[in-house]
């Protein structure tokens, strides 16, 4: 599933390589594809993407602030592990910023945007009633996450829960396996998603609430 994260509803000037390199990496990084732990080769992975090392020097350099990736001198770049004990951390930023996310959307969102959403919400709970992997399922979850950001209107907002939400989700597809809820989990998006295209902002945002402490209780009884 291909998820974008423009941060303009107009039309937008064609990625950069160093960007088309940093969205694959980082989508690669944040569902474990490119495990932690493991290295990462500028050369290597500019030939598997077929464009130059500068790029891909480039956007390693933007995933070490995001965290995703480690340089450490004479040794090279490695993907991070992931950090169990971030958990709180993370989730009390998210408990305070995708409510205001949430709401932004619900008040902000152009109609196309609107569209956008009960469009993916139809495809969620028809996701949600076949035989889905768990695979999928975060794919939706990240799909869903990264649409409210941009719909928000405020590229500073996006930009801090993107990550944060990349980091929660590496923690997700850690324990992937022994989360018995998966579908729940991404069916509740359902409702957060009709609720901020109707632009009933105070109950998006109440559902952004349930939906980030839920996330937070699940992972608590597993780890």
């Amino acid at each position: 599933m291909s998820v974008t994260t423009p941060t303009e509803y107009c039309a937008e000037a064609p990625e950069s390589l160093a960007e088309q390199a940093y969205r694959q990496l980082r989508d690669r990084l944040t569902v474990l594809e490119i495990r932690p732990g493991a290295m990462i080769q500028d050369a290597h992975l500019a030939t598997e993407m077929g464009i130059g090392r500068t790029p891909v020097r480039e956007a390693l350099k933007r995933l070490q602030t995001d965290h995703l990736v480690v340089s450490y001198p004479r040794r090279g770049t490695f993907a991070t592990q992931v950090d169990i004990t971030a958990l709180s951390d993370v989730s009390e930023l998210r408990r305070n910023l995708e409510p205001l996310a949430a709401r932004k959307a619900a008040l902000a969102a152009p109609p196309h945007v609107r569209q956008e959403m009960q469009d993916l919400a139809r495809t969620l709970a028809d996701l949600a009633g076949g035989e889905p992997t768990n695979e999928s399922f975060m794919r939706a979850d990240l799909r869903v996450h990264r649409l409210i950001y941009r719909a928000s209107g405020n590229a500073h907002l996006e930009e801090t829960l993107m990550r944060l939400d990349n980091l929660a989700t590496r923690i997700w597809c850690l324990v992937l396996d022994r989360v018995p809820t998966v579908g729940g989990h991404v069916h509740e998006h359902v409702h957060l998603l009709e609720a901020i295209a109707a632009g009933r902002a105070e109950e998006a945002a109440e559902l952004a609430l349930e939906h980030v402490t839920g996330f937070e209780r699940t992972m608590r009884s597993i780890l």
